[in-house]
């Protein structure tokens, strides 16, 4: 019976692996490409530091898409490990993909910030919302993250698998292992969210108040317009980073009381959640989607008007 059951699970979540996979893969490349022309063309996103935040998340989830689903689609989907092929690239990609989640997530949560600081009321908090501090504090993060990283380097490479007796990519340290084990969803799950959902949901609050405010119109547009994709992007992570977090954890928890046919159908249930996981990424396509359709036009021809009367007064 358990054998029937993984048998049909198994080959279920290969296909739904390559399939959605590819699909993810590709509207996921789509949309951060399209969103990087967007905010690197206009000139109100360009200077703006939550959009300049948005950007770096983009930038580096375009990279992420091929060194981590495109793998997690090759390994899993057609059962083929570059990783287990090289040390070099299996100590890589285990940093690679590491680093890259840290900084997008990072990205995230300091953008949800930024618009909880731009919606105040009180203008001293607007002093942190200027593109200077965004490049300061995005640098600072990245070398904090990538210093974090460095062990995965060290602590990464090939094993005996026990049940094949064949090379595999895995942690060498058990010690570095249970670490792994119980800090990565705290530091990439648990933390991002609740610091997400908490500055969203005052972001959201502020803006409902900004029409009750005396400031330019174009501003209270351009801080609607990116307080609504950040939260459309909170919402889908949400979504697809909860469940693979909470299975993850309950695997590796119990993973010593659990049979073999237990883990093996848990396994295969992780796997399916990690695909759903990468809906992350593809967010950036819905966002482009309802930048494009309803918000751009509107906020694009308002600067233009706020341009057209600065220069008008300029010259008078």
């Amino acid at each position: 019976m358990c054998n029937s059951t993984i048998a049909v699970l198994g080959s279920v979540t290969q296909q739904t692996i390559i399939y959605l996979g590819f699909s993810l893969f590709i509207l996921g490349l789509i949309g951060n490409l399209l969103t990087l022309i967007v905010f690197l063309s206009l000139k109100t996103f360009r200077q703006n530091s939550c959009a300049f935040y948005l950007t770096i998340m983009s930038f580096i989830n375009t990279f992420h898409l091929f060194t981590g689903l495109l793998t997690f689609i090759m390994i899993n989907g057609f059962k083929i490990n570059w990783a287990n092929a090289s040390v070099t690239y299996c100590k890589f990609r285990a940093f690679y993909v590491q680093t890259c989640i840290m900084i997008s997530l990072s990205c995230m949560c300091l953008a949800t910030v930024d618009q909880f600081l731009a919606t105040q009321s009180n203008a001293l908090w607007h002093r942190l919302n200027n593109i200077k501090v965004a490049r300061s504090v995005v640098t600072g993060i990245a070398v904090c993250v990538i210093t974090y990283c460095i062990p995965l380097l060290v602590y990464y490479g090939h094993t005996t698998s026990s049940s094949t007796g064949q090379a595999i990519c895995d942690i060498t340290n058990n010690v570095f292992a249970s670490y792994r084990i119980f800090s990565t969803p705290f530091l990439i799950g648990f933390i991002p969210l609740l610091i997400m959902s908490i500055f969203g949901l005052l972001a959201y609050w502020n803006v409902q108040r900004i029409a009750y405010r005396t400031i330019p119109l174009v501003r209270r547009e351009l801080d609607k317009q990116l307080t609504s994709m950040v939260l459309i992007q909170i919402f889908y992570n949400v979504l697809a980073i909860t469940p693979v977090l909470i299975v993850g954890l309950y695997y590796f928890i119990l993973d010593k009381t659990l049979d073999t046919c237990s883990k093996t159908i848990l396994n295969i249930l992780l796997n399916l959640l990690t695909v759903i996981y990468y809906f992350y990424y593809v967010v950036r396509f819905i966002l482009y989607l309802h930048m494009c359709i309803e918000k751009i036009p509107s906020t694009t021809d308002l600067c233009f008007i706020y341009s057209a009367r600065e220069s008008f007064v300029s010259k008078q």
